[in-house]
């Protein structure tokens, strides 16, 4: 048997015990997919990490990322926490200012943002969005999401599917009790989703109602066939949901970088996404997701 190091983190939080966990496991050498997977479905969070050696000259290290049910390319608050992980192994050093991972679209930058030789926030940059041409019924996701049809937002707000290098379908709901009450019917959402091009991998919810909190957008994710039911945080559709926003005139070009997605509330991890959108031309030209993140633990595997 062998030891493998391990950090429990809590992703797009300032506290414990809110936002999304994470465990990263500092050096996934020796493991094959097969273990990592299992390893992922042992610990039972949305994400785990696998830290390895850089493949490319142009990244620091390869990271792989599993949910409990499969590996993803790319996800957000995987990337996010990872960060904090090897800052606190002294992996990345006190005051660096960019850090990338190699992960399964190719190299994703992460600039960081230091409080003296403590990592206070990290933002990732992601893949500039496509939209996908076809469009869902809004009485289908309503359905999916056990709504009734006039809980969707007007014909101006599309269910559509967006990829900034993971695809969601985005879901623009009425109001924040809509989004509350939203029940993913798994048979229905399923079949939804396998109609998606390309298949998007959960679905994304979300309403644009002020509320007292300064969110932008208030949000649920759902991705049952990855084995997650309900996900507190989602980095990888949260900048796909900024550009959404954007291209939609939910939100003015002139606000785009500072939004923020409030995520995991009705699981009682409310988890602050942050989101910035560049564009240039009318056209979107930058898609970055950031946050912070707090150690909650840490641990040995023995495999």
């Amino acid at each position: 048997m062998r030891s493998y190091r391990y950090l429990h983190y809590d992703v797009f939080t300032d506290h414990l015990f809110g936002g999304n966990q994470l465990a990263v496991v500092l050096d996934g050498r020796g493991l094959s997919a097969a273990v990592m997977q299992a390893i992922a479905k042992e610990m039972n969070f949305s994400e785990t990490t696998f830290v390895l050696p850089p493949e490319r000259t142009d990244t620091d290290v390869r990271m792989r990322i599993f949910t409990p049910g499969d590996e993803l390319p790319m996800a957000g608050h995987p990337t996010i926490g990872s960060t904090f992980a090897l800052a606190r192994a002294g992996v990345i050093e006190p005051g660096r200012a960019r850090f990338v991972f190699g992960l399964g679209i190719g190299p994703v930058p992460v600039a960081l943002e230091w409080r003296g030789d403590d990592l206070h926030f990290a933002w990732m940059t992601q893949p500039e969005p496509v939209f996908a041409d076809a469009r869902v019924e809004p009485a289908a996701a309503a359905a999916a999401l056990s709504l009734p049809a006039g809980a969707v937002a007007g014909a101006s707000l599309p269910v559509q599917v967006v990829s900034c290098g993971v695809p969601f379908l985005f879901v623009p709901l009425t109001t924040r009790h809509a989004v509350d009450q939203a029940r993913a019917d798994e048979t229905a959402l399923d079949a939804v989703l396998r109609k998606t091009s390309p298949r998007a991998n959960g679905v994304f919810l979300f309403s644009t109602e002020p509320g007292n909190d300064g969110a932008t957008a208030y949000s649920r994710m759902f991705a049952p066939g990855l084995g997650v039911v309900e996900d507190p945080a989602t980095g990888s559709a949260s900048g796909p949901l900024g550009c959404y926003l954007v291209r939609y005139n939910v939100v003015a070009p002139q606000q785009a970088a500072a939004m923020l997605s409030l995520q995991g509330v009705k699981m009682g991890r409310p988890s602050h996404v942050h989101i910035s959108i560049g564009s240039t031309g009318g056209a979107i030209s930058s898609v970055r997701v950031g946050g912070e993140s707090v150690l909650a633990g840490e641990g040995t595997l023995y495999v």
